[in-house]
Order: structure tokens, then sequence, then C-alpha cells
């Protein structure tokens, strides 16, 4: 049985040599953009390879067009999973030390590309220390190459144009200081989309980084899928990157996670016009 959304660390462990399992280490910094490679050379769950938001996780952003990050090529992702030794029978595990916004992106990825068996590790790299598991601090070793072909999609992706669209309802996955239009630390616009709802992904979790329990998670996200109605959900944050985050979520309490606009809210401000207005809730 392929694990689709989370796994423990326990499980983790015991599967470390499994030849089909394949473990990708996703921690990154948007503030030190090398900073999370760094720290994959230094020491890493035992052999783990290494996958980065912006070179492998993505596309090269164009200037007044697209957002921060731009969905990868699907052949060029293509590439990358098999260069990581993904094959299509493999479990798919990705960690973080965020913990998840980032390993949700790949997880998100993966069934882009028509692949379920991925799952990220619950609490990551910092469960994973905490709870006294083996680190490996040697020279990384690369996978010999997979031989991963990407198959129909596992999700819906909603393109830019589509978005005011009166049939889909908008989830914001930002915090509600960014969300209400306070601050915007990163995109030259502070506010959201007119009409979209707010959902911090960071309430998805537990003080300690988990995730919450699959009732826990229910209890938030049923409220928000009855609002919704017969619209479709279309998830959204910054650049794409975090509501992937609800996405695992809504999808580990056994809840449709919906659509994405990976353009998100980023590419939304790209091009600063009227066609495409932005909602604030501050005086």
């Amino acid at each position: 049985m392929p694990l689709t959304t989370l796994v423990s660390v326990e499980m983790l462990n015991q599967h470390l040599d499994k030849a089909n399992w394949v473990i990708i280490d996703c921690r990154f910094s948007l503030a030190d953009t090398t900073a999370g490679e760094t720290a994959f050379q230094q020491s890493r769950i035992p052999g783990a390879q290494y996958a980065h938001l912006d070179n492998h996780l993505s596309s090269p952003i164009i200037a007044g067009k697209t957002g921060r990050h731009p969905l990868p090529n699907v052949k060029q992702l293509e590439n990358q999973f098999r260069h990581w030794g993904i094959n299509n029978d493999s479990q798919i595990i990705a960690y973080d030390d965020k913990p998840g916004a980032i390993a949700s992106r790949l997880w998100w990825l993966s069934r882009w590309l028509g692949h379920e068996a991925c799952a990220v590790l619950d609490g990551g790299f910092n469960a994973w220390q905490s709870q006294g598991m083996q680190v490996e601090d040697s020279k990384p070793t690369t996978n010999t190459s997979g031989h991963f072909s990407h198959k129909a999609s596992l999700t819906r992706v909603i393109e830019k144009h589509q978005v005011l669209d009166k049939d889909i309802c908008l989830l914001d996955a930002r915090e509600a200081e960014r969300y209400r239009g306070e601050h915007e630390p990163i995109d030259p616009i502070a506010g959201h989309i007119p009409g979209a709802l707010n959902a911090p992904f960071a309430q998805n979790l537990n003080a300690d980084g988990t995730f919450k329990s699959i009732d826990l998670l229910q209890q938030r996200f049923d409220p928000i899928i009855k609002q919704v109605g017969s619209k479709s959900l279309v998830h959204y944050c910054g650049s794409g990157v975090t509501a992937a985050h609800n996405m695992l979520a809504m999808a580990h309490a056994q809840r449709d996670a919906g659509a994405m606009y990976a353009g998100s809210f980023s590419e939304w401000v790209s091009q600063n016009d009227e066609q495409f207005p932005v909602a604030r809730l501050v005086d």
C-alpha cells in the first residue's frame, strides 16, 4: 500500500534500506537560497538526494509575466525524477525543516506528474534529529538513474485567466496579515485576490511542527468546504509553494484537496493591471 500523504519518523527509519524508497531533501530558505543545499551537504537523512526549490522544483522567472516559482517544465522535471533514482514504482519521501512547506511542493508536483506514492515526513528533519535517528554526514551519493515516466495528472491546475471564474472559490494559504494587506514582505502589492477565503497553512500544524490529527484537520477544513459549497475549491499562496501544504493537509484529512492556482499572488500582481484587482481588509 503506497504512502500518499504523510510518513512518520519511525516508519521511515524502518524502511531506510528499502530499495524502492527514494528520499528527497527539500530544505530551502528564501532569505539564503544556498542554505538548504549547504545544510544537506553537511548532514542529511541517510541516502537522501537534494531538491532545490528554485533550480529543480520551479522554472525560471519571467519578469512581468510569471510568479516567483513558476511550474517546472514537465519533461525537465521528469528527467530530474530519473536523476534522483525514481521509478514508476518508487515510494518517494520528501522532507524539509520548515516543517513541510517546501516538501509539500514536491508532494504536489509528484501528483502533478501522476505519481501518487509520495509522502512528506511528518515533522521534517527537525523531528528526525530530535528523535535521535541516524544522520549521514559523509559525501552524498547519487542514486542510479531511474526510469520514471509521467502519467495523467492526479491534480488540477488553474490558469490566471480562470481565477475570477464565478464557479471558483479561492483559498489563500498565507498568514492572515498578508491576506488582509497589512504588510507584504515579498511581493510588490499587499492584499489578496478578491473573494478569496483565508486558511494560513501554519495552522495545519501542532506546536512541535507535526501535522494535526485527521480529526482536527477535518474540523478545520469542513467549515471551509461547506462555505465553498458547489463551487470548485482552488488553492493559492504567494508563489504556489505553501498552497500545497493546505492541499496535503486536506488530502491527509481524507477530503478532496481541490485545484491549485500555481502562479498564485505573485503572478496575479506581476503586471499591475486593473483587470487583476487586489482586495485589502485594512483601513
